[in-house]
């Protein structure tokens, strides 16, 4: 059984923790961290943009923010194979997080991940739209769980009209 579970900043520990739960002896286990492409770019954009001609490629703050980045994976990543507590393929990927992560779902028996919209009621709201891209979409079962208690059904939205 591969068993792939999404680490991402806010809710890793849920995740983690569901794998050690849930997750047979014996099962080969990855943890993926998926670093958006995003805040790297704007840096870089904003620094090209207002400096222009004045573009030096040591200075690129673009550079500084995807090492940064980078480095914080890593730290995340080793966080949550302590956390497991046994044998793990750490995996780190760059771009769209919603499709590197179905991407490294191929082939995979389960994907774990973890609800990180509203917490505080039963709902669609409860996931994120790069969360919701995953379930709609991973080629894989999914373990989906809360990272806090669940709030009660007494919190599901009303019917509409």
């Amino acid at each position: 059984m591969e068993v792939l579970v999404w680490i991402a900043e806010a809710t890793w520990t849920a995740t983690v923790d569901a794998a050690r739960a849930w997750v047979p002896d014996g099962a080969q286990v990855a943890l993926l961290h998926v670093t958006g492409d995003d805040a790297a770019a704007a840096a870089h954009g904003a620094f090209a943009g207002l400096l222009g001609r004045g573009y030096s490629r040591g200075r690129d703050p673009g550079e500084q923010v995807a090492a940064l980045s980078a480095s914080a994976a890593d730290e995340l990543l080793s966080a949550a194979a302590a956390r497991l507590g046994r044998p793990a393929t750490r995996l780190s990927r760059r771009g769209r997080i919603e499709r590197e992560v179905v991407h490294a779902a191929d082939g995979a028996d389960l994907l774990i991940c973890a609800r990180d919209g509203d917490r505080s009621r039963l709902g669609p709201h409860s996931l994120a739209p790069a969360t919701r891209f995953v379930v709609d979409h991973a080629p894989c079962p999914v373990l989906l769980v809360w990272p806090d208690v669940a709030p009660g059904v007494e919190s599901i939205p009303p019917p509409p009209h």
